[in-house]
């Protein structure tokens, strides 16, 4: 099939495109985000294939990805087809809702002809969803393999814009986990973290690096920390799993369900959590065991194939 669908999340479409279509992604002359291409840091099979709006016009079109609101304009105006109407569509929800923990409409609530795929069982709990038809297929992680090393006694954290997202992404609560590791806070937009948070550079340091760098040095530090307060299920979590690493998060969204017991530590409590990464710090055959079972739990759930099954079997239910 084609399947037209937007680049939006590199890491939730690095793992979709693995699949056995041809996937069409919008590109504009400013590769802005309605028109940002292929990945230039994650690495796509070619079958992925850039479409300049007026070359959508002409595609074939078998599907539609929707993962915006506006992009069902964006769809009417560069394919002259209506999704859900003219060309199958279905929408993917990535995140929790952000006004209303329960009671917010979801921008697709008020129709039918086009399913909302979420990518977590809370967040479609939570999405008032309406009369839209719902589905889950949880996330799908290329393994990068059990890199674990945990040599440096420090603790990783993964967040993009942690100064602008603040209390969202937990970024309030480093200064606290920096009082038990060292940390090492990868992602974008992190220059100016530690001078934010009135920490020692060597207590927060900073980085930006291409995804098989990030998963390198990830696997470098003893124990994974995701301070997150309210976002859907973090890849970054789910990556650090993969690598064979412990994890330390909040107990909040779907955290829960994705790491089981023995795999790490799981808490409200800040005071259980900070203790956890300095037990982690100070056993390093404790942190790998429980990163083997952190990543046992994570390929058992998360993997790739059963990502991939789980999109053939709605895609053909909704193209038939």
């Amino acid at each position: 099939m084609n399947i037209l669908v937007w680049h939006v999340h590199g890491s939730w479409l690095t793992a979709f495109v693995q699949g056995p279509h041809t996937y069409l992604v919008p590109v504009t002359d400013d590769r802005g985000p309605d028109g940002l291409g292929r990945a230039v840091t994650w690495d796509w099979p070619e079958s992925v294939q850039e479409r300049t709006p007026k070359e959508l016009w002409d595609c074939d079109i078998d599907l539609m990805v929707l993962q915006r609101p506006h992009e069902l304009d964006l769809a009417l105006r560069w394919t002259g087809r209506r999704p859900g109407v003219d060309v199958p569509a279905v929408y993917v929800e990535h995140n929790s809702p952000d006004e209303s923990p329960e009671r917010q409409l979801h921008p697709l609530a008020r129709q039918s002809g086009i399913p909302v795929v979420h990518v977590t069982h809370f967040n479609r709990l939570m999405w008032d969803n309406g009369q839209a038809p719902t589905e889950v297929v949880e996330h799908g992680i290329i393994d990068p393999g059990a890199l674990y090393t945990g040599t440096e006694r420090r603790a990783a954290v993964v967040v993009n814009e942690p100064v602008r997202r603040g209390r969202t992404t937990g970024t309030d609560l480093l200064p606290r986990f920096a009082r038990s590791a060292p940390l090492d806070v990868f992602g974008m937009r992190t220059e100016g973290l530690a001078e934010h948070l009135g920490l020692p550079p060597e207590r927060c340091r900073t980085r930006d690096l291409p995804q098989h760098e990030l998963h390198r040095e990830m696997a470098r530090c003893r124990v994974y920390v995701h301070p997150v307060r309210w976002t859907s299920l973090g890849l970054s979590l789910l990556e650090a799993m993969f690598l064979g690493m412990p994890v330390v998060a909040l107990d909040t969204t779907e955290v829960r369900e994705a790491i089981p017991d023995g795999a790490g530590v799981v808490s409200n409590r800040l005071d259980v959590l900070e203790d956890a990464v300095r037990a982690f710090l100070a056993e390093p055959e404790r942190a790998r065991r429980a990163g083997a079972a952190a990543r046992a739990a994570a390929q058992a759930r998360y993997g790739e194939r059963r990502f991939l099954d789980d999109w053939e079997r709605l895609i053909k239910e909704v193209t038939r």
